[in-house]
């Protein structure tokens, strides 16, 4: 992650800024001192290198002993690290490296969930650009950590036509032949679409991916049959835990889930000091 150091020093300036106050009022001197990360529910870590890191950024002297590696199922009451150092130096640690470690479990438990609704079909759980801002690439990695696939990155490293760009454009066809003029030949071009004749001239258009947005199950089955299998298709738009098996049953390959990333429960973590 070569972005990593960035984030969490941004995280302990917004967090300690000038100074922590309580930490200088109530823990004198050098104090050694040892902790513990318990895990208060059962979850799929994720993160366990980013709150060591964590800690080595605020002391390097800290020694952090992880229990278990990323992608571990984790039962209630599990001890998950081990930390020992400075007092006053975990304390200042603690709340950065819990809130990256508690999101990042959260995102990859319930990606796991995901991906155990759809087992025995084709469909790929993928995630979308719908991330915290600045912690897309801990959040996507926390993604496939719970076993699902990153879409695009970003608005540079892929192309996704969507509704405005269509309308800007003047329709699907005039989009698509802007794109593949303007692209290389290595690129793929995928089109949202909301309606059978909106897949029809994407297909058509030369597409490569076609993504059914917001549509029914038996709308997008139909779009799956009369697709055929010429190009990859994707469905996405409110889909939940309670109907993402009756989607990946249509046929599609792909299944994009905002939630993955934008609304994780944060599982509950706590560190307990000797």
């Amino acid at each position: 992650m070569l972005n990593l150091d960035d984030i969490i020093k941004n995280a302990l300036r917004e967090d300690i800024h000038t100074g922590d106050l309580t930490t200088q009022a109530v823990v004198s001197g050098s104090r050694p001192a040892k902790a513990r990360f318990l895990a208060k529910e059962s979850l799929t870590l994720a993160g366990i290198d980013v709150a060591a890191r964590v800690f080595a950024l605020v002391d390097p002297s800290i020694v952090f002993e992880g229990c278990f590696r990323d992608g571990q199922f984790i039962e209630k009451g599990s001890v998950i690290a081990n930390i020992s150092g400075d007092a006053a130096q975990l304390l200042q640690g603690e709340r950065v490296a819990l809130n990256l470690l508690q999101r990042m479990s959260g995102i990859a438990t319930i990606t796991v969930g995901y991906v155990k609704a759809v087992a025995g079909t084709k469909a790929r759980i993928v995630d979308t650009r719908k991330t915290t801002p600045g912690l897309r690439v801990l959040e996507k990695y926390a993604v496939r950590v719970g076993g699902g696939i990153n879409h695009r990155t970003g608005l540079y490293d892929g192309i996704l036509i969507k509704e405005n760009h269509i309308a800007a454009a003047g329709g699907i066809t005039e989009a698509i032949r802007r794109a593949k003029a303007y692209i290389p030949h290595t690129l793929k071009i995928e089109v949202e679409t909301e309606s059978v004749e909106q897949v029809k001239e994407a297909l058509s258009s030369g597409a490569d991916i076609i993504m059914l947005d917001n549509m029914d199950c038996e709308t997008m089955r139909c779009c799956v049959n009369l697709i055929a299998g010429k190009v990859l298709v994707e469905a996405s738009g409110g889909v939940n835990l309670d109907t993402v098996r009756e989607i990946a049953e249509t046929g599609v390959d792909i299944i994009s889930i905002g939630a993955l990333t934008h609304s994780p429960r944060a599982m509950d973590i706590s560190m307990l000091l000797d």
